[in-house]
């Protein structure tokens, strides 16, 4: 058992290392590559895996993730203010759809029932492959994109009724009773996420970060993730549904990012896994019996279900660039098909061979989904670029903000007068202690450790304004200010340094916005105690100017040769010497003059 779970990763890792990177290189995208994988390895293929359901069943959980951490990007505010897109939008296209579908399920002679289940299974697009395709683009901000992620949420949520009306429609032994005590289980389970998620949660992800362990919070975070997804299976829920619901509670945690950066190699790991068992799921041995009947059901599927959504683009007022892309996005069938074509085979509303047709449908829609991609790469958005007067849309950032690393005694008050100033802060940090006090004070304040850089995109850094470096540790600071230089050169960086060492490193990494910490205050401290011995505020102020004008002069002069010891301590010695004859010209003139001194 064990060799053979060890000889099957094997055989995904090859195949997905081989054709993915390669379907890059010829343009064809991520997605066709892992399809395109699993045919080649699947059982109508080379025949190297045979246990495809139990794969397809397994990798679903890369969809779960994938929701889950789209739900850590939706504040509940931001959701109810998508309401109307989400049922409007996804309502209009569901019904749109299967209805179409449904006619032309009866005009080629399918029963009423048949038709109906079938239309509202092939309603369903592929959340996987239309947000992995939105995200890889970058395109999620965009008005398709976000038409796009209604719909597919709507569609999430619409799966369950459908999946719940089947067995109505079809033979069952259950009585009404239990429909109304599923639905109880329902409203019972949610509830539970919802309080779960504000008052439990969050004290225990408060827990397992003061131990400071990141394995142990990866551990959790899978565990709620997993968890989640098994409540709502138990009581006949979306998996990924469920997860997603906990994700919008938990989107406004301060372990928001942390959560994100540990659960990311997962998703993309799965959803890469998933794609590659719907490839291995064609079942070519139906294809081969009617190749010309399958592929005329696929192209007529296509056809009406691009025709309803490029008609829906201009009823939401999408630009008419994107309409088509609108349209090829959501034009496939979606991982929920499947699932609603099996209950409706467990109740006896399709036959076997019609089951096993649609699914070979949906499965070749998926198919053709990268491929149609390409085609509107390829020929259709450059008619739109040759055509179009107007500039491109931009897409801005949610918030132009300001990312503070480390919020000790140094970070609190540069967040507090960017705050004060109703400039949009991100800040990390690692002292959960901290992070619940700041909370309370109305601080956007999230955990997590700032020197990694998956950390960094989580937190937006490639949107930010500016970075500012207030860490303690020396060492963690210069490793983030190297790691951002490479990964986001164009973003601004101001640093804190700890000493003239660190200053000087600092400037090694190309940062010039340097503040050393105990400098500024160390110079108002000196004039305070030159205005209790008697001098003026004026004579105070100007000893402290010229002693900060010089010593930063110094400071610069001596960074050329910092390394060279030698040079160094003449250099150093120099500037003392130097400091001392002005000081000297400078008594001379003061007590002169020191009747004019303004206090």
């Amino acid at each position: 058992m064990e060799k053979s779970l060890l000889v099957n990763a094997l055989i995904y890792l090859v195949a997905a290392v081989v054709a993915v990177p390669l379907a890059r290189r010829l343009g064809l995208g991520a997605v066709l590559g892992y399809l395109l994988a699993g045919i080649a390895i699947g059982p109508f293929g080379l025949g190297l895996i045979n246990e495809v359901q139990d794969i397809l069943h397994f990798s679903e959980f890369g969809v779960v993730l994938l929701l889950f951490l789209i739900g850590l990007e939706l504040d509940p505010k931001r959701l109810w203010s998508m309401r109307r897109p989400i049922f409007g939008w996804g309502g209009a296209q569901v019904a749109l759809v299967a209805g179409v579908l449904c006619c032309a399920g009866l005009l080629l002679g399918a029963d009423w029932k048949t038709a109906l289940v079938a239309a509202l299974g092939l309603s369903l697009s592929s959340t996987a492959i239309a947000l992995a395709t939105l995200d890889e683009r970058n395109l999620m901000a965009t008005p398709s994109g976000t038409a796009g992620f209604a719909i597919l949420l709507f569609q999430d949520i619409a799966a369950i009724p459908m999946i719940a009306i089947i067995p109505l429609l079809g033979v069952t032994d259950s009585s009404t009773g239990n429909g109304w005590l599923g639905a109880a289980r329902v409203i019972a389970v949610i509830a539970v996420l919802i309080v779960g998620g504000r008052y439990l949660i969050r004290p225990v992800l408060r827990i397992i970060a003061k131990t400071e362990l990141r394995e142990i919070f990866t551990a959790f975070a899978l565990l709620l993730v997993i968890g989640i997804g098994l409540l709502m299976q138990l009581v006949g829920m979306s998996m990924a549904l469920g997860t997603f619901l906990a994700g919008v509670l938990l989107a406004e945690s301060e372990y928001r990012h942390a959560l994100e950066t540990d659960l990311e190699p997962f998703k993309g790991l799965l959803l890469g896994l998933f794609f590659i068992a719907v490839g291995m799921s064609v079942d070519f041995s139906v294809f081969m019996a009617q190749p010309l009947l399958v592929l005329g059901l696929v192209a007529l599927f296509l056809g009406l279900k691009m025709g309803v959504l490029y008609g829906l683009a201009k009823v939401f007022d999408i630009p008419a660039r994107q309409r088509v892309f609108f349209a090829f996005l959501l034009a496939q069938g979606g991982e929920f098909a499947f699932v609603v074509f099996g209950a409706a085979a467990t109740a006896h509303i399709f036959t076997p061979q019609i089951g096993s047709l649609l699914v070979v449908v949906v499965a070749l829609s998926m198919v053709c989904t990268p491929l149609l991609l390409l085609l509107h790469d390829r020929l259709i958005a450059p008619r739109y670029q040759a055509a179009r007067q107007q500039p491109d849309d931009t897409i801005e950032a949610e918030d132009r903000h300001v990312i503070i690393a480390g919020f000790g005694r140094f970070g609190q008050i540069v967040g507090r007068l960017l705050n004060a100033s109703r400039v949009p802060l991100t800040v990390l940090d690692h002292d959960p202690d901290q992070i619940d006090l700041l909370r309370r004070f109305g601080f956007k304040v999230f955990y997590g450790d700032a020197t990694r850089i998956d950390l960094m995109h989580a937190a937006g850094a490639a949107r930010a304004r500016a970075l500012v470096v207030a860490i303690d540790d020396v060492e963690e600071s210069l490793q983030l200010v190297e790691a951002v230089r490479r990964e986001f050169p164009d973003l601004p960086v101001l640093a804190r340094a700890r000493n003239v060492s660190h200053y000087y490193r600092l400037r090694d990494l190309g940062v010039t916005m340097i503040e050393r910490e105990t400098f500024e205050a160390s110079l108002r401290m000196g004039r305070n105690t030159l205005e209790q011995l008697g001098f003026g505020a004026y004579q105070a102020r100007q000893a402290a100017v010229k002693f900060r004008r010089h010593n930063i002069q110094s400071l610069l002069a001596v960074y050329p040769y910092y390394k060279d010891q030698k040079r160094l301590m003449s250099m150093t010695k120099q500037a003392r010497e130097e400091l001392e004859q002005m000081f000297a010209r400078d008594a001379s003139i003061m007590s002169a003059d020191k009747a004019s001194g303004w206090d």
